[in-house]
């Protein structure tokens, strides 16, 4: 579909492209292809075309317009966020893009691009790379205060010892599927920010002059904010592993006490039925048989050997 065309809400409806400084194709249908490319001259990259990683497919020029792609996160502050490639032709008097999702980056300059006079493709181009990288920031804050709970919860938080087994288990699990979700958004935005640098920088190198000085600096600024937002990104993927790495170890000392626990019950029961054994023995010369207090005596014998060890393992600190 066309937006930004408050007067031809379809394709279909529209004659010329003659005045146009803007056509936001959204899940195109063939015969809104088509049109364009009659329209414009231009030729409309298929989705398959956009999904391609080489540099050589994600920046090129073509006639008198440049062509760019980047991924975008789809549904970025909820936790169904997945990419998809958006693309962008940039021709001297117009700015095509084409996309299969709602950006929230998209709709933002469209609220401001049909109230501005006199737009230019340039600056529409310049305000969606602005709000992309925006949003972009606004993710990595987000990401930054979950990894900060996560932490907080991990390692400031006293559980006590009379903790449940299955609340531990739910905790670390949880904790484990948090922190691999938050790894996956970040890789996704080392994506964005990746295709965003690199068609920022394509467009400074190519459209110099074309651009002017002011949007020059602006995309300069982008550019900047871009190399910032990697490092603070790789900040944040250095916190996913420690917190990983964490989260492992936390489990691992789960599984340890539950071992612990079951090599102290089998020692300690170890004794009772030695003795137990003994006893149990149906020889017919043994001395406690015919002793009145042998039974008692093999009990309080069975308790004591079981306390012993219990007496050593506290005393060596192992419970």
């Amino acid at each position: 579909m066309l937006d930004c065309f408050p007067a031809h809400p379809d394709a279909a409806d529209l004659k010329s492209t003659e005045g146009v400084v803007w056509i936001d194709l959204m899940n195109p249908t063939e015969s809104e292809v088509e049109f364009v490319q009659n329209a414009t001259g231009y030729r409309v990259p298929s989705k398959d075309e956009l999904s391609e990683i080489q540099n050589s497919s994600r920046t090129f020029a073509e006639k008198d317009a440049i062509y760019l792609s980047t991924p975008l996160i789809v549904h970025a502050f909820s936790h169904e966020g997945n990419l998809a490639p958006v693309g962008f032709i940039l021709a001297p008097k117009l700015l095509i893009t084409v996309r299969f999702a709602k950006y929230r980056a998209f709709d933002l300059v469209q609220r401001d691009v049909c109230t501005i006079p006199d737009l230019t493709a340039n600056e529409a181009f310049v305000r969606l790379m602005e709000n992309i990288i925006d949003k972009g920031a606004d993710l990595l804050e987000r990401v930054s205060a979950e990894l900060d709970a996560v932490s907080q919860s991990a390692f400031h938080v006293q559980t006590g010892k009379t903790r449940k087994l299955n609340e531990a288990t739910t905790r670390l699990r949880e904790a484990l599927r948090t922190v691999g979700r938050l790894g996956d958004r970040l890789s996704q935005i080392r994506d964005v920010l990746l295709g965003v640098g690199r068609i920022v920088g394509y467009v400074i190198e190519t459209r110099a002059a074309d651009m002017g000085a002011e949007r020059r600096s602006r995309l300069n600024a982008v550019r900047a904010d871009v190399i910032s937002l990697n490092d603070y990104e790789g900040h944040l993927s250095n916190k996913v592993q420690f917190l990983l790495d964490a989260t492992l170890g936390f489990i691992n000392i789960e599984q340890n006490d539950i071992v612990k626990v079951l090599t102290i019950a089998s020692i300690v029961g170890v004794p009772p039925v030695l003795v137990a054994g003994i006893y149990g023995m149906n020889f017919k010369v043994m001395p406690e048989y015919n002793w009145a207090f042998g039974y008692p005596y093999s009990l309080l014998l069975m308790v004591v050997s079981a306390v012993i060890p219990l007496v050593w393992f506290k005393w060596r600190g192992w419970m």
